[in-house]
């Protein structure tokens, strides 16, 4: 077998693909232009685009010339969710979120170098091609029985399916066509959820170009309960530092699941099979260190963040309950650990009292449990035991970033938070 291909499949990235003996051989045979696609639904790529981004580095790695597609006409339509049509973005929205995932994509691979990366648009082969054009050089090779079988097709016929979600198989087929055409492309990356969209890319081009092409597609991540890996109680896991900061993406991989964490091991982090088998024992073995998921988290947060960030996630965790100074943070991950804790914003920026406080951070549900708090010693104002329960709280009590942090106990944790400006 094919090393990157063995690598890949060992990490558990490998869930479908064309005929895996020739896809292997191709890729010794290389090196191999591929291609995946980036779709603009959101001013952020998350984590189901990081599984793809891990496998265009390791592709790389092995010689292969990456190409990262920023969908600027596909993500006009939308592929076909399971529940129901998509809501179309504004046409200047969705070409200002390329701008954004054209630069975020572009951190993740190499632009130097014999099989230096590319990012191209599908806006542009796709903005001037005519109706007509489009149904006799594509939509011809398309059978419509063919597309009505598709699963999730097939799961919307009874509620309906506009004829624009239907068509959005044809463009993306029309894509992988348009870069084998003008950049060589013969193997197309993504996830099994588009592996009738990948394929039907492959057939297109057997149709109309004659050649022969592939395909490979990654599995879903889920957690241990079969749900959708990535998500949160608060939403998506997202990978700019403005929707999901770097405390809070260091938090959720640091609660990964002892079921799942070497899973995720193996796609995440460049460490080899020696170390990881390592982190497994240690699951095994010395569970309460979780070892595993602090090299998760470290590895994850240095690379789609930076190892400062990661250090100040680290030390902001630390600080939370008094094993670090809480003012040497920087003022942006105070705020995130506030909003982490659920941390409320004073609007008038009236600062309270200490039994007003605790109250409104959420660590206490009453005046009188906040006096009881505060008279048996376990009430904290940033990490110090408060003693007075009707001191007011001055500027100088304020971390960085204008936020007062409370805590309740050992555990019990809330904050107050100016607004900003």
């Amino acid at each position: 077998m094919n090393a990157v291909f063995d690598e890949l499949s060992w990490r558990g990235l490998v869930a479908h693909s064309t005929d895996a003996e020739a896809l292997a051989q191709h890729l010794d045979d290389g090196p191999v232009t591929f291609y995946v696609g980036f779709d603009p639904t959101a001013p952020s790529i998350h984590m189901g685009n990081l599984v793809q981004l891990i496998v265009a580095r390791h592709l790389q790695a092995a010689g292969h010339k990456p190409l990262l597609l920023v969908g600027g006409s596909t993500g006009l339509i939308g592929d076909p969710k399971e529940s129901g049509e998509r809501v179309m973005n504004p046409v200047d929205q969705v070409h200002a979120w390329v701008e954004k995932i054209r630069a975020q994509v572009s951190r993740f691979v190499s632009f130097e170098g014999a099989n230096a990366a590319e990012v191209v648009n599908n806006y542009d082969w796709t903005a001037n091609l005519s109706t007509l054009d489009f149904l006799r050089d594509v939509g011809k090779h398309f059978p419509v029985n063919r597309m009505l079988a598709r699963d999730v097709v097939s799961r919307r016929l009874e509620s309906g399916i506009s004829y624009t979600e239907f068509s959005y198989v044809l463009l993306q087929s029309l894509d992988y066509r348009e870069l084998f055409r003008s950049k060589g492309a013969t193997l197309q990356t993504g996830g099994s959820d588009q592996w009738g969209n990948i394929t039907a890319g492959v057939e297109l081009i057997r149709r109309s170009e004659g050649a022969r092409v592939h395909a490979l597609a990654t599995p879903l991540l889920t957690k241990a309960d079969g749900s959708k890996f990535g998500k949160t109680e608060s939403g998506t896991v997202w990978l700019d530092a403005q929707m999901t900061s770097p405390y809070a993406f260091h938090q959720f991989f640091l609660n990964a699941e002892d079921a799942k964490v070497i899973e995720y091991l193996k796609v995440f982090s460049p460490r080899g099979r020696d170390e990881i088998d390592e982190l497994e024992r240690q699951v095994t073995e010395e569970p309460w260190k979780r070892a595993a998921q602090k090299a998760l988290a470290d590895d994850i947060t240095d690379l789609v963040h930076s190892v400062d960030d990661r250090r100040a996630a680290v030390a902001a965790a630390e600080a939370l309950f008094g094993k670090g100074d809480l003012r040497a943070l920087p003022a942006a991950t105070v705020r995130a650990v506030a909003h982490e804790v659920g941390g409320v914003e004073l609007t008038d920026g009236t600062l309270p009292n200490v039994v007003d406080a605790l109250m409104l951070a959420g660590v206490v549900d009453s005046k009188g449990a906040a006096r009881r708090a505060v008279d048996e010693g376990g009430a904290y104002l940033n990490n110090e035991k408060v003693t007075d329960p009707e001191r007011r709280l001055v500027a100088d009590d304020l971390l960085p970033g204008g936020v007062a942090l409370l805590r309740r106990g050992k555990r019990t944790l809330g904050a107050l938070l100016l607004p900003r400006g």
